[in-house]
C-alpha cells in the first residue's frame, strides 16, 4: 500500500501528463489535505483533490478522466458515462504513468452486472509515512535518528523575512524621483532636449534575519530541531546565528558547512557551554554591544529561542530587551512552553520579555513552525 507522499506525487504527476497545472505547492496542498482530512473513499478523496488541485472548469472534465484511471470508482460529478450493466469490464495496465497499483478496489464481491451498475464506495489506498506520525510529535521526544529524518521536511520550508529598500535602484514608470542621468543621456536622441522623464524606485532586499538560540538544560531538545531547521531552512536567507546559555557563541560559520550532521557536531564545539546554566541577560548584553550597535540587528527580524528562565535579574533582561527592539525592525520570541494551554508567564524572565516581543510562537512540533515562519514574514505593527 503506497505512502502518502507516493499517492500525492503518482496522481499529480499523472495530471500533469494530462495538461492540467500542477505545481509543488498544489501538491503540498494536497498532501496536507489528505493528512487533515483523511478521506475514507473514493469519492470524498475525489472531493478534496478538487479543492486544492483544480483552479478552472474546464480542467474538471480531463481531471475526472485521469481520477478515474488512478483510482478508479464514481469519480464524475453526474454519474454518467459510467458504462452500461453486462459491458465488459475495463482494465488498465500497470504502466498507465501516474496509477497506484491496488488502488482499483469494489465492495462486496465485485463480480457480476450489479457491481457495475451501483456506485462503489472503494477504500482509499492511504497510509501514514514515517514523516507524518513525527509530524505532531513534540522535538523533546524525537530521538537523533528521528530528528535527522525530519531534515527532509525541514529542507522544503522558507524562512522568508519583511523587504526593506535598499540603495541599488531600478527603472520604474511612476517612480517617485526622477533619473536625471539617464533621463540626459536619452536627450543626445532628441538634440538635448529631454522629453521623456526617466524614473526609479529603490529596489527591495530582504530584512535581515538574526536567531539567538538558547542551548541550556532546559532548552536542550529543542535547540537541536530549531539548529536544524536553521541549517536546513535558512541557508538562502543567509540568518546570523548565535547561541547563548552562559556565554554567547556566534555559529554562522560553522552552520554553511556541507551536510547537517556535520554542521550541528561543529556547532557543539564551538558552544562549550551546551546544556549550562542560562544567562539571557548578560548574553544580550554582549550581542547589544558586540553586534547590535555596529549595524547587524538595525531593521533586522531577531527570533529568540528560549523558554524565559534567566538566572539574572529580570530587571536587566527588560533593558537590555528594550535596547534591543528599538533598533530591530521585530522581534519574536521562540517558547516551547507556550504549546500548553495551562501555560502563564509566570517566570520573571519571560514576564519581564514579553512586553518588547512582537510575537511568540512555540515551534514544538514540525507541525506548529508555519506559525513561526508566518510571525517571520509578518509587518511590524506598533507594541
Amino acid at each position: 500500500m503506497p505512502d502518502l507522499p507516493e499517492l500525492a506525487a503518482s496522481f499529480t504527476a499523472a495530471l500533469h501528463n494530462a495538461g492540467i497545472a500542477v505545481g509543488p505547492d498544489r501538491t503540498r496542498s494536497f498532501a496536507r489535505a489528505l493528512t487533515l482530512l483523511a478521506p475514507s473513499t473514493t469519492r470524498e478523496l475525489r472531493q478534496c483533490a478538487l479543492a486544492t488541485l483544480v483552479s478552472d472548469r474546464e480542467q474538471i472534465e480531463p481531471f475526472d478522466a485521469v481520477f478515474r484511471e488512478v483510482f478508479g470508482g464514481p469519480a464524475d460529478r453526474s454519474g454518467a458515462q459510467r458504462g452500461q450493466p453486462g459491458d465488459p469490464a475495463r482494465s488498465l495496465p500497470d504502466s498507465v504513468p501516474g496509477r497506484v497499483p491496488g488502488a482499483r478496489k469494489a465492495t462486496g464481491d465485485g463480480h457480476g452486472p450489479e457491481a457495475d451498475a451501483q456506485p462503489r464506495e472503494a477504500p482509499v489506498p492511504l497510509a501514514a509515512s514515517p514523516l507524518d506520525r513525527l509530524a505532531n510529535r513534540d522535538f523533546a521526544g524525537l530521538s537523533a535518528e528521528e530528528l535527522a529524518r525530519l531534515s527532509e521536511v525541514m529542507r522544503t520550508l522558507v524562512l522568508r523575512t519583511p523587504t526593506r529598500p535598499s540603495r541599488r535602484r531600478r527603472t520604474a514608470h511612476h517612480g517617485a524621483r526622477i533619473d536625471v542621468r539617464r533621463t540626459l543621456s536619452v536627450s543626445r536622441r532628441t538634440g538635448g532636449y529631454p522629453l521623456r522623464l526617466l524614473r526609479f524606485e529603490p529596489r527591495a532586499r530582504p530584512r535581515d534575519l538574526i536567531v539567538l538560540c538558547d542551548i541550556s538544560g532546559s532548552m536542550e531538545p529543542y535547540a537541536r530541531a530549531m539548529l536544524q531547521l536553521l541549517y536546513c531552512a535558512a541557508r538562502a536567507a543567509r540568518a546570523e546565528v548565535f547561541t547563548f546559555a552562559t556565554r554567547l557563541t556566534r555559529l554562522t560559520p560553522a552552520l554553511r558547512r556541507a551536510g547537517p550532521d556535520d554542521a550541528l557536531t561543529r556547532a557543539g564545539r564551538a558552544a562549550p557551554d551546551w546544556s549550562g546554566g542560562t544567562r539571557i541577560a548578560e548574553c544580550l548584553a554582549e550581542f547589544n554591544e558586540r553586534f547590535g550597535r555596529r549595524g547587524m540587528a538595525h531593521g533586522a527580524v531577531v527570533a529568540i529561542i528560549s523558554d524565559g528562565w534567566d538566572t539574572g535579574a529580570p530587571a536587566d533582561l527588560a533593558t537590555h530587551m528594550a535596547r534591543l527592539s528599538r533598533v530591530a525592525y521585530r522581534v519574536v520570541w521562540v517558547n516551547p512552553r507556550t504549546a500548553s494551554p495551562r501555560y502563564r508567564p509566570l517566570v520573571a524572565g519571560m514576564a519581564a520579555a514579553l512586553p518588547y516581543c512582537d510575537a511568540v510562537v512555540s515551534a514544538h512540533n514540525l507541525a506548529a513552525l508555519d506559525d513561526f515562519i508566518a510571525a517571520l514574514s509578518a509587518p511590524r505593527h506598533r507594541r
